[in-house]
């Protein structure tokens, strides 16, 4: 075999040469690490812990010809500790999810869910000033559909396109 390796750099003999591969996998992940450079707490798209113990819940926004639906997975969170508001064009949902019990003569090993406060602000394409939103909880899922206003909701117009002959 030749002197280069399909495996990755972490697999592979420390004091081996970087190939052009290894450069263009650095560059990549460069890219996708600064991706979100500039945008306030990026861990919230992710729907990922915090370092300061809360988390964000992963939500998935939708829009029919009549509607936006917000749907959020809030599991083990019970629902008088959710909070939803709606000022101007941003939804709020926010609450706290506590931990089941505490013990400190514990050493953990691995923690991996999430506890503590956590906020998740989605900005509406439209104002829904005069909508009245619905939204229901059931079995660690959030539910909220908000009704277009009419100029939202108006038809799509196909463009004919002519040719520049």
């Amino acid at each position: 075999m030749s002197g280069s390796s399909l495996l990755p750099p972490f697999r592979r003999d420390p004091t081996a040469v970087e190939t052009t591969f290894d450069r263009l996998q650095k560059e990549v992940s460069r890219v996708f690490d600064h991706f979100s450079h500039g945008f306030p707490m990026p861990e919230m798209a992710k729907g990922e812990a915090f370092p300061f113990g809360g988390f964000a819940p992963k939500v998935d926004v939708t829009e029919t010809d009549s509607q936006l639906e917000i749907t959020a997975e809030l599991p083990g969170v019970p629902e008088d500790a959710i909070h939803v508001s709606l000022i101007d064009k941003m939804l709020t949902i926010k609450g706290e999810k506590k931990s089941d019990s505490e013990n400190k003569n514990k050493d953990y090993h691995v923690l991996e869910r999430s506890y503590g406060m956590f906020q998740r602000v989605i900005q509406l394409p439209f104002d829904p000033s005069d909508a009245e939103p619905d939204a229901t909880f059931r079995e660690g899922v959030l539910h909220i559909t908000i009704a277009k206003p009419p100029e939202a909701t108006a038809k799509t117009r196909r463009i004919k396109i002519k040719s520049a002959d």
